[in-house]
């Protein structure tokens, strides 16, 4: 988690909402790590855990990603969770919750759903108090600046 904390403070730093993931293999090898990059590559989809689990894909040279933990600092959206699911990842490992617009438990949980051929295991609240502080001091800092 520190590794994905690490990626939001680097995300934050561009402007980009300050949310880290990395992908480890079962080994706990890195294959990727990512922070968000929506504002920068104009791109809807460019959240930390898509690119990173596009990255360990790379990494791989295949998109099954068994075996492997996507590690992120805030709960996955339902775009997320779902690329999880569908990138077979062993488990899915996140710090803040996401009241909002979580989709691993909180507000959905697309990760369990029973119709789907896959579940990740979910590992919630790591270093939680951390990766919530870093978005609350982002938006404090933004909505200052904005007055």
């Amino acid at each position: 988690m520190r590794l994905a904390l690490d990626q939001a403070a680097r995300a934050g730093a561009r402007g980009e909402v300050p949310v880290g993931a990395v992908v480890v293999d079962a080994e706990g090898a890195v294959l990727a790590r990512a922070g968000n990059d929506r504002e920068s590559l104009a791109d809807p989809t460019a959240h930390a855990e898509v690119l990173a689990l596009r990255g360990a894909a790379r990494a791989r040279g295949e998109w099954r990603l068994d075996g492997c933990t996507l590690v992120v600092t805030l709960e996955p959206c339902t775009m997320c969770a779902g690329a999880a699911v569908l990138a077979r990842v062993d488990r899915v490992v996140y710090g803040a919750a996401d009241a909002k617009g979580g989709a691993v438990g909180s507000l959905w949980d697309v990760v369990r759903d029973r119709r789907l051929n896959h579940r990740p295991e979910v590992v919630r609240g790591v270093l939680a108090d951390e990766c919530a502080g870093i978005l609350t001091d982002f938006f404090s800092v933004r909505r200052m600046r904005e007055q």
